[in-house]
């Protein structure tokens, strides 16, 4: 997402910010929309991400902070629909690139902040490291505090940042790792497989652009579907047989209110 809009916001002067008129779920504004209004002239002078969270970085000292979580998505294009259109970043015109940034949230679960750089180091706090610059030491570090099933634990932004749901499933899978394993208990070996099987799924998801599934709910900064569902091995893939082993059949159960996907061959 962040890839996707990074060259046509970057270096570039924000003209005015719009607050869309949406009659869905209104998404939490922090301060408040008074604040935004006043950023006029401002350079965005980075794009970047901190976990799931896209990160405009401006030349005030403050940071744009945009999460999407499930139903959010940041384009440079016209989105789905113009119904569930939350806030607009309108830029001063440029040859070649987008008019404005855009974010669109259908369920209105996402957040839009500004924050200043003590606020932004109290989120950063708050956060555990990124998980594709997080190392194995700090993973058995980390690992070793929560006797919570590996794939809950994988979850939590406080412990590692930047893993979602679907891409827990696949980690698992790659790592040969039980999703009903204990935290605690992924040791050794595993240690090292986890985080091999966590950098290379995120890296490779990034460079086909997510994921969409059925429902089409993700889309790229162009509206245009993700690649990497043409790539799972587990996810949304119940009853099918294992792409690994090629002989048991992936299943699905419930962890914490959420779908995972494995092989009980593969994951023992």
């Amino acid at each position: 997402m962040v890839r996707g809009v990074r060259r046509h916001c970057e270096n570039r002067r924000l003209s005015r910010v719009e607050f869309c008129p949406c009659p869905r779920q209104p998404i939490p504004v922090f301060p408040d929309r008074d604040a935004f209004q006043q950023l006029r002239e401002v350079e965005i002078q980075t794009a970047g991400r901190l976990g799931k969270r896209a990160l405009l970085t401006l030349d005030s000292g403050h940071v744009i902070v945009i999460e999407p979580r499930m139903t959010g998505l940041l384009l440079v294009s016209e989105p789905p629909t113009d119904l569930h259109l939350r806030v607009i970043l309108h830029l001063h015109p440029a040859p070649g690139l987008a008019a404005s940034i855009r974010f669109w949230d259908r369920r209105g679960l996402g957040t839009v902040s500004l924050l200043d750089a003590t606020q932004m180091q109290q989120l950063r706090n708050r956060l555990g490291p990124d998980a594709l610059e997080i190392t194995a030491a700090e993973w058995k570090q980390r690992l070793a505090r929560t006797a919570r099933p590996i794939k809950v634990a994988l979850l939590e932004q406080s412990l590692v940042a930047g893993i979602g749901n679907l891409y827990a499933s696949e980690i698992l899978h790659l790592s040969g790792i039980s999703p009903r394993r204990r935290a605690d208990r992924v040791r050794g070996s595993q240690l090292a497989l986890l985080d091999d099987a966590v950098k290379q799924v995120l890296l490779t998801a990034i460079r086909y652009e997510g994921s969409t599934l059925n429902d089409g709910t993700y889309r790229n900064a162009l509206n245009q579907d993700g690649g990497y569902q043409n790539h799972h091995r587990v996810y949304d893939r119940e009853g099918e047989v294992c792409p690994t082993c090629g002989q048991a059949e992936i299943r699905r159960i419930v962890q914490a209110q959420r779908s995972t996907f494995f092989c009980p061959r593969c994951q023992k």
